[in-house]
């Protein structure tokens, strides 16, 4: 019976541990703290940023990778400062990228979902989103894409404020001053709202949310790389 309950509690805890981050939800101290001290990439105020290893993608064309004609599209809602989105990005994308988008089963969309910092003054989301959009101008969206997952540091907490924001651009070879105009100008806003708005009307309620031709896959948790997989090979027949 001790052993029924325990496998219970620890299969509960796992459901738990993938559920995606949902609109609404507020992230307590205690949780916050305990994320700094798990999550590996985390940095601290007043430390240098976070460089991510270099990652090897399919040829990516802006915020889209693989070819359109390709009998699946794979859509992705994220907000950079949602943590569970950084465990889809460093876990799950990349066997979707190397297995699905590679081979030529499936086309890959991202799309910001920037609603996190909706209640807050900062709009730390949609700064990130933004400038991440800035780079996308310099063709690095992707490598810019992995410098905000690698260097969040806590909901609405000064990690994506205007002046990190540029400061992480210097790891890579962008032309600094077209991009800093593009920041500080809040150049993309429109586009940032769009895609939010286009995540709204398909039901997106959390992020990461991953669709497969319009249909969302293991909603209100992160779709593991075999549920992805198998919607896609869903697609195939």
């Amino acid at each position: 019976m001790t052993k029924q309950l325990s496998k219970r509690q620890k299969r509960r805890a796992d459901q738990n541990r993938s559920r995606i981050y949902t609109i609404g939800f507020v992230v307590g101290g205690a949780l916050l703290l305990a994320l700094a001290l798990i999550l590996p990439n985390l940095n601290k105020p007043g430390q240098e940023f976070v460089v991510p290893e270099k990652v090897t993608r399919p040829a990516a064309d802006g915020l889209t990778i693989g070819d359109p004609s390709a009998p699946a599209k794979i859509e992705v809602f994220e907000d950079f400062q949602c943590p569970a989105c950084a465990q889809y990005s460093a876990e799950i994308e990349p066997l979707v990228l190397e297995n699905l988008v590679a081979t030529g089963k499936a086309y890959y969309v991202f799309n910001n979902f920037a609603f996190i910092d909706s209640n807050s003054t900062t709009k730390e989301s949609r700064g990130a989103a933004n400038a991440g959009l800035c780079a996308n101008e310099q063709g690095l969206f992707w490598e810019y894409h992995d410098l905000l997952f690698a260097n969040w540091n806590g909901e609405n907490q000064g990690a994506f404020s205007n002046e990190n924001l540029l400061k992480f651009a210097t790891a890579l070879e962008l032309d600094q001053n077209e991009f800093e105009a593009c920041v500080k100008e809040n150049r993309y806003a429109a586009d940032v709202q769009a895609s939010l708005d286009l995540g709204t009307s398909m039901g997106v309620q959390g992020t990461p949310s991953v669709f497969v031709n319009g249909t969302i896959v293991r909603p209100g948790f992160i779709p593991s790389y075999e549920d992805i997989a198998a919607a896609v090979e869903a697609v195939q027949k």
